[in-house]
């Protein structure tokens, strides 16, 4: 396989299919560029301990595995936008609480765009983290959470590509 070929499912040792599916209400409003669905599409390998994502797609399905665990959390469907791009038009999370705790929408929102933006496409993705640190902090009634805590716990790192 090429640095270039994209992932796939057979790309994974041990991929284990969201359990208890339960659909995203909120989905993120962003349309990703046609140059950011094709490097979507290409998936993305966790490489060390400090990554939490495994992300591939088959057909206009994005599929979000931890990993460590090979549990599938997330999946979107995209299509196509007028005008170009593509937009998320169904999300489902894993509602199993022994393999994935969500705290909600609103968080599943957040994290569907945020493991695309900055795990996948490796964007900065400044105020998805803000947005993802300000939500943890209001759920835990704590609000002097460390912000690089609260990422690496649940988002991880991502390696240089």
């Amino acid at each position: 396989m090429t640095a270039d070929a994209p992932l796939t499912r057979e790309s994974f040792r041990r991929l284990q299919p969201i359990n208890t599916p339960r659909s995203i209400s909120q989905l993120p409003d962003r349309v990703w560029t046609d140059e950011d669905w094709d490097r979507i599409q290409r998936g993305y390998r966790a490489r060390d301990m400090d990554e939490k994502w495994n992300v591939f797609v088959e057909g206009d399905v994005l599929f979000m595995h931890r990993s460590w665990t090979g549990h599938g959390v997330y999946e979107a469907s995209f299509a196509s936008v007028i005008g170009g791009g593509r937009s998320i038009v169904s999300a489902v999370v894993e509602a199993d609480d022994e393999r994935y705790r969500s705290m909600g929408d609103e968080y599943d929102r957040l994290m569907l765009e945020l493991i695309i933006s900055a795990i996948v496409l490796g964007e900065a993705a400044a105020d998805l983290r803000a947005g993802l640190v300000e939500l943890t902090a209001r759920a835990s009634g704590k609000s002097d959470l460390p912000p690089g805590l609260v990422e690496h716990s649940v988002l991880g790192l991502r390696s240089g590509s």
